[in-house]
């Protein structure tokens, strides 16, 4: 893979680290694509170092952390496997709902944040035509980053019937291809609207490689029946709903079934869409969390469950997505850390 220049043009040099040793990481070579079990085709798997070791405690079928720093964590970003499907990715990802939807002229905000975030190691981002002109803002922010970024979107098609469903979600397929290069790494049918029909277009478009991975979104518990429907087809090798201290009603099924099943598992709304934001906790009160501030700790509480592979949260600030990432260094909250969270989320 050519080197990738950031902003000031500086040529980007990485090496992997010798085993046993962390250090910065270089962006490897391609591995050309591999087909899973599941049937997601991987085009191009970027970042393949090393899979996430997982612990079960006796009596208890839910994975459990292990203690310390991970293995699988390389240079300042851990990396987690992605399902079964030999995909690897840095484990904080970059939302942009209602942060990327942005006017004409104002594309250098979103390229700030994506120049910050990806400097600190996130390579995963997320979008939807859902989202106004955020998808196209940005294809227009990575720039010479896409090579090496891992680009996920949605087809969302609410309203049409019967086959526009299927003509509008190609036309917007179409402009994904335009604004990411040729290719979408993860595209998912947002909110399951239409799924049977958008899934018989976007396998054939899978296998001929203009796809990496399928995948289904739902926000909303009481669609969590469909969602597990679709995710027992074989059809998809990924899920996304929501995910933090307040809404964890994808444990009671999602999170298992996508583990049996080897599907990654895309952590929405990890600060509650901000909610959870808006009363921050003091000094005193983080202290039990082993945290320096709010979001770090929701970020590893959210990556303290091993079956969630990668929380997107959204920003427009580059200040905040490069400490976004730093929450991604591989370091675990033990149960007193993660009920401490837990508690202090109640009270917001």
């Amino acid at each position: 893979m050519p080197a990738v220049p950031n902003r000031e043009n500086r040529r980007r040099t990485r090496s992997l680290p010798q085993s046993g040793q962390a250090s910065a990481v270089s962006t490897p070579p391609d591995v050309m694509g591999r087909r899973c079990s599941n049937g997601c085709s991987q085009a191009r798997q970027r970042y393949s170092y090393v899979a996430m070791c997982l612990t079960v405690r006796p009596g208890d079928d839910t994975p459990q952390p292990p203690a310390g720093p991970l293995a699988g964590s390389v240079g300042r970003m851990q990396t987690r496997a992605f399902g079964a499907g030999g995909l690897e990715v840095p484990v904080i990802g970059l939302g942009t709902w209602s942060t990327f939807d942005l006017p004409p002229g104002e594309d250098d905000l979103a390229r700030e944040v994506v120049d910050a975030a990806f400097d600190a190691g996130t390579r995963f981002v997320d979008s939807s035509p859902m989202y106004g002109r955020a998808e196209e803002v940005l294809g227009r922010a990575l720039g010479a980053w896409r090579d090496e970024a891992i680009v996920a979107t949605k087809i969302w098609t609410p309203g049409a019937g019967g086959a526009r469903k299927q003509k509008r979600g190609r036309a917007q397929f179409d402009a994904q291809l335009r604004w990411y290069g040729g290719r979408v790494d993860v595209l998912q049918v947002h909110n399951l609207v239409a799924w049977r029909e958008h899934l018989d277009w976007m396998e054939p478009e899978r296998n001929a490689g203009r796809i990496g991975m399928l995948g289904a979104t739902h926000w909303r518990p009481g669609a969590f029946g469909e969602l597990a429907e679709v995710m027992r087809t074989g059809r998809i090798g990924c899920v996304q709903v929501p995910w933090n201290p307040l809404e964890r009603e994808a444990e009671r099924e999602i999170l298992p079934l996508a583990a049996d099943l080897g599907l990654g598992v895309i952590a929405m709304r990890p600060f509650g869409e901000g909610g959870l934001l808006r009363r921050a906790p003091g000094p005193d009160e983080l202290a039990a969390t082993g945290c320096a501030s709010w979001p770090e700790a929701l970020l590893r509480w959210c990556l303290s469950d091993p079956r969630i592979h990668v929380p997107i949260p959204a920003t427009r600030e580059g200040d905040h997505a490069r400490a976004n990432a730093a929450a991604g260094d591989g370091r675990i909250l033990d149960a007193d850390q993660r009920a401490a969270v837990e508690r202090l989320a109640s009270r917001r």
